[in-house]
């Protein structure tokens, strides 16, 4: 399993936000849809193995399984029309128990430290950063879950949580790079095993 934790630290937690201004109103949910897609779209079909946690705000996150979801598109508009439909349901998520909007998309109260330590315990916490060892330096690992941030930094209390939880840090790259395209790379260096296999 390959996880994928995106933070959006401006995306509204309500549904209230129209889908006319997803880089503006919607405080950049344009990039968060972009990077759900590069984590879990290929070439005519979804990839199975893969599940994407998106953060908002520190305060929900919304899982998307990738072996369960169903009619999830490339565009920007219909995926954040898909998140914003979780987030009508954002209620339903009592404690630890999700809320099941539709197939594949589930939303829970939990912001991005429980998120981390929910994952901590069957994956490899990597910290995707320029300033990271590169990914192929020694073994790639079996089951990670790759944090990137949003347009934005890292915050201080997120850097903070990140070296307490973080197996590794790496970089894919001399470049930095935005973050659906970090998930691009990093599949490609998974599929390719380091760059090995093709």
């Amino acid at each position: 399993m390959r996880q994928f934790v995106c933070l959006g630290h401006d995306v509204p937690t309500a549904p209230s936000f129209s889908l006319d201004d997803l880089a503006g109103g919607a405080g950049r949910l344009d990039a968060l849809c972009r990077s759900l897609t590069a984590a879990l779209l290929r070439s005519h079909g979804i990839r199975e193995d893969v599940r994407v946690h998106l953060v908002l705000q520190d305060e929900l996150s919304i899982v998307v399984d990738g072996g369960a979801v169903r009619r999830l598109n490339p565009d920007e508009r219909s995926t954040a029309a898909r998140i914003r439909t979780a987030l009508e349901h954002r209620d339903e998520a009592i404690g630890a128990l999700p809320a099941e909007p539709s197939p594949g998309f589930e939303v829970y109260r939990r912001g991005f430290e429980a998120t981390l330590d929910a994952l901590a315990a069957d994956a490899t916490i990597v910290h995707l950063h320029e300033d990271g060892d590169p990914l192929v330096e020694g073994a790639l690992p079996e089951h990670p879950a790759f944090v990137l941030s949003d347009h934005g930094d890292f915050t201080d209390a997120e850097r903070e949580v990140l070296d307490r939880v973080a197996d590794r840090r790496v970089r894919l790259g001399p470049v930095a790079l935005h973050a659906d395209q970090a998930i691009t790379v990093a599949h490609h260096a998974l599929d390719t095993d380091g760059y090995e296999r093709f």
